[in-house]
């Protein structure tokens, strides 16, 4: 097979990748975001206590993590058909490719949300602050760095399915590198499609690497989370001394006997 007759094809396919992967991470993001700081709300200790709904929730983001991709795909093609018509194609492969990463991203921005400073969360309830304007101004803006560097490893991870996803007609660059080079003996078209695969991911990850990198250095906050911080250091010893004019550094002055 000539270039000419691959370049389009790879056209093709690589839009057909992007299309899914970009419509999954959407989807995945706006679900999986609400689930993940749930499943910390909820937990022991949590703002939201609810051990019978953590539970819950829990066991099915673990049931659906758990699942290998191919059989997620074949076990949801009565609700693929239902929901879009059809089982082949790209408008297809984004209904398992979504929910395969809705899991898998609540579980990252899990992680990312626990590692928040807790004395931040105790600073918003001690000035009034509801669970929502708690999520919405420390844990989302604390977590912010690490969420972008899940949102990097979920895009990363789901164009991996994409390419499994085209082993049963769902297009893109999989479905070139199974129906060229595999069952045509395309070789030299399997190793190009090999190779922009492996361009794109690295591409991907060095922009996910670069706006957390970049978060991180302006402290991944919105701006009055960290002001936030001296409230802890007010101790009422701290208190009584500011109102007699001293820090709680200054020595106290005796007079000599």
């Amino acid at each position: 097979m000539t270039w000419s007759e691959m370049q389009p094809l790879l056209e093709q396919a690589s839009w057909d990748t992007l299309y899914m992967v970009g419509w999954s991470t959407v989807i995945a993001v706006l679900l999986g975001l609400p689930l993940g700081i749930l499943l910390v709300l909820t937990d022991r200790g949590g703002l939201l206590q609810n051990s019978v709904a953590n539970k819950v929730i829990g066991q099915i983001v673990n049931i659906a993590r758990s699942m290998p991709f191919i059989i997620l795909m074949v076990a949801l093609m009565g609700f693929t058909r239902w929901l879009t018509g059809t089982t082949i194609g790209r408008e297809a492969a984004i209904v398992p490719l979504a929910i395969g990463a809705i899991p898998f991203f609540a579980r990252l921005v899990e992680t990312s949300v626990r590692e928040v400073d807790s004395g931040l969360v105790e600073a918003v309830q001690s000035m009034g602050g509801s669970t929502w304007t708690v999520v919405r101004k420390v844990l989302v803006p604390e977590s912010l760095p690490s969420m972008i560097a899940g949102v990097t490893t979920t895009i990363v991870t789901l164009i991996g399915y994409s390419a499994m996803a085209g082993t049963v007609g769902a297009g893109g660059l999989g479905d070139i590198a199974i129906r060229y080079g595999y069952q045509r003996f395309e070789s030299g078209l399997m190793w190009i499609t090999v190779a922009v695969l492996a361009v794109v991911i690295s591409l991907i990850q060095f922009a996910g690497d670069f706006a957390a990198r970049g978060l991180h250095r302006r402290g991944g906050r919105s701006g009055a989370a960290p002001k936030l911080r001296f409230l802890r250091d007010r101790t009422p010893a701290a208190t009584e001394q500011a109102g007699t004019g001293r820090t709680g550094t200054e020595p106290e002055l005796t007079k000599a006997s």
